[in-house]
């Protein structure tokens, strides 16, 4: 055993919103903890994080840098339908200072960060994780950019995967999870313009439906107070993202709007089937595949993940059950996995063909589908008090697969 190596309770691969919810609740209870994340690296994100999260995961008011208080559906055909979330708002926030802010809450909670970059996993002597990583000290970490590469390693009685959608984490400790299909997204955060283009709104959230934009997925324009994210995703290799966004800014008279930052990144398609390696380490977030299909939405999933991750690896160094581990993912499914499916079959039907999605559009002018949705997006579970209203809609779903009902 060498003793020259530092020593943790628990490794924290990925600095995102799951590893430093992770980090946080770890170190608030005690335990020693490093926070290992590559410095600089901002996923794309449309940044729209409901109540819920906001009250479950205390975040304060000065990070929302605008409320949305509408959505706005566009069909192919440009057919619009505006949807007021009643009695309340989501919250847009940059992720490039929302992150940040959560990586201090962890370290000020008794994290030590460290700006590296995951290689590898090793055993030590008496069978505890060696982690493996190279320090950032130049450009990448903001520093010289003739800063020589340093490798370094702590050793870890437990570690907790939050490296993204491709986790290195993953691919070297988890059986299965290579194997992931994914969405790549991108988008272009371009700055708000002093004349605002026609038709803009501030508080209202764009999201087009458009074969054009991406053959499987939606494109969106989310404001974010003085700047707005521009994006679109798609599994198509072949597809031209960056041409997309182009069409959506033209489309939005953003065309010509200053850009600020550009970002792209792999987005899980369904949470794995298995997260944990059965010894020390466990996922959370993109690498477990917590974003919600249809929508995209991941930063709630990614922090209701590192929680669960957080309380598994916690209950594991209690009581030295490598079993503590399969609660992360068994709790996440019990309580989101009915959403999960309910969204993968339908972005599978409805965002297939531009008929279907027209069709989809239309569905959105029910007043039943508006209150279930929100109802069921801000609170975070299918709402079950109203079953009158899920029979509504089960019949007017039927009637537009059918084409009883004009588009």
């Amino acid at each position: 055993m060498n003793e020259a190596i530092q020593t943790f309770d628990v490794v924290v691969v990925g600095g995102g919103p799951a590893g430093a919810t992770a980090a946080h609740d770890l170190a608030l209870q005690g335990c020693s903890v490093l926070l290992l994340d590559r410095a600089g690296r901002i996923k794309p994100c449309g940044g729209a994080i409901p109540p819920r999260l906001i009250k479950d995961f205390a975040i304060p008011d000065e990070l929302l840098v605008a409320r949305a208080r509408s959505a706005r559906m566009i069909s192919p055909t440009d057919q619009r339908v505006d949807i007021p979330i009643e009695n309340g708002f989501v919250g847009m926030v940059d992720r490039e200072h929302f992150d940040e802010w959560l990586r201090e809450r962890a370290a000020s909670a008794g994290a030590v960060r460290r700006s590296g970059a995951f290689e590898r996993i090793d055993r030590d002597a008496d069978g505890l994780s060696v982690v493996h990583f190279k320090e950032l000290r130049g450009r990448a970490a903001g520093g010289d950019a003739d800063a020589p590469v340093v490798w370094a390693s702590v050793r870890a009685r437990s570690i907790i995967g939050a490296d993204g959608a491709r986790s290195a984490v993953a691919r070297q400790a988890v059986p299965g999870a290579a194997n992931v299909d994914c969405v790549f997204a991108y988008h272009e955060i371009v700055r708000a313009p002093a004349n605002k283009p026609a038709g803009y709104d501030g508080s209202r959230c764009d999201v087009i439906y458009n074969g054009q934009l991406s053959p499987d997925f939606y494109g969106w324009v989310f404001p974010h107070g003085d700047t707005l994210s521009i994006g679109t995703g798609s599994a198509d290799k072949g597809f031209s993202l960056r041409g997309a966004v182009g069409s959506l800014r033209q489309a939005a008279g953003l065309e010509g709007a200053e850009t600020i930052r550009r970002e792209g990144a792999p987005l899980p398609m369904k949470p794995l089937r298995r997260w944990d390696n059965g010894r020390d380490v466990v996922l959370a977030g993109d690498a477990a595949g917590v974003v919600a299909p249809a929508s995209g939405e991941g930063i709630y999933y990614a922090m209701v993940g590192g929680r669960l991750a957080a309380e598994a690896v916690q209950a594991l160094l209690k009581t030295g059950d490598v079993k503590s581990l399969k609660l992360a993912r068994k709790r996440f499914m019990k309580a989101h996995g009915k959403v999960f499916f309910v969204l993968g079959v339908m972005q599978h039907f409805w965002y297939s063909s531009d008929k279907r999605r027209e069709r989809f559009v239309s569905i959105c002018r029910d007043r039943d589908v508006q209150q279930l949705t929100f109802e069921s997006y801000m609170n975070k579970e299918l709402v079950r008090k109203k079953p009158m209203a899920h029979v509504r809609i089960f019949f007017k779903d039927m009637a537009h697969l059918l084409g009883l009902v004009r588009a």
